[in-house]
């Protein structure tokens, strides 16, 4: 059983143009950052924003791998890696035209999926596993998070309602079933709530204020509030581990 149930085919066309439309804003951005703010750093600690470049790059890699793999393409290519990348002296153009062009792959992938494809079981590289759909939510999280992580006036209160609603319904069920000590969370402005563990304190604001405090990218909207796991975390209960060799 998992809290993310699968779409239905328009579900799904519609997160694709979602994601399509995350792209294009990130990809607006990368094409205006100089060769000097791509090697200046982001706001993830120890990050250039060309390292967060580089990044996002392999990781549409990775999804589309995951995508071609799922509607049995005998020759893949090979299995992407998403560490983080090193240093990076690339010229800025560069480096967005590697993300736009990786992004354009992805898309063109997730444009050609049969219907039953969407269905099938992937291995992320941290070995869960995923239905092939949930690899469109991973690639909005992927976007989302660090285009507020390249630090040019992108900001968790630009994030799109939909994602906030689905990202938080996403952790906070990963949270519960990790006995976060939180009671209860509020998002004020969605008109949303979500129970937790019993007997902890209760945490209310915007959504994106609560994403933000999730994601470590915004501080917590109480400064006496436990501090979250690393993030994003697998989802929960998901749909397991592949077997280890």
């Amino acid at each position: 059983m998992t809290t993310n149930p699968q779409p239905n085919e328009k579900a799904i066309g519609d997160l694709i143009e979602e994601v399509g439309r995350s792209s294009a804003r990130l990809i607006k951005a990368a094409t205006t950052l100089t060769d000097d703010q791509v090697r200046a750093p982001s706001a993830l600690p120890a990050w250039t924003r060309g390292q967060v470049l580089v990044h996002l790059a392999r990781s549409a890699d990775a999804y589309t791998w995951l995508l071609r793999s799922a509607r049995g393409c005998h020759h893949p290519g090979s299995r992407p890696t998403t560490a983080p990348p090193p240093s990076t002296t690339e010229r800025a153009a560069a480096l967005a035209a590697d993300v736009r062009l990786s992004l354009e792959r992805f898309a063109e992938e997730a444009r050609a999926m049969p219907a039953d494809a969407w269905s099938r079981l992937v291995t992320a590289l941290a070995g869960w596993r995923h239905p092939a759909w949930f690899t469109l939510w991973r690639c909005l999280r992927e976007l989302e998070t660090h285009h507020v992580d390249l630090y040019c006036g992108y900001h968790p209160s630009d994030w799109p309602v939909s994602y906030v609603i689905w990202a938080l319904d996403d952790t906070l069920a990963t949270l519960k079933e990790q006995h976060l000590p939180i009671g209860s969370a509020e998002a004020v402005d969605l008109g949303r709530s979500w129970e937790l563990t019993p007997g902890g304190p209760t945490v209310a604001a915007a959504g994106h204020v609560l994403l933000g405090w999730l994601a470590g990218r915004t501080p917590g909207p109480d400064e006496n509030l436990p501090l979250p796991p690393p993030w994003p975390q697998p989802p929960t209960p998901g749909w397991g581990r592949a077997r280890q060799p």
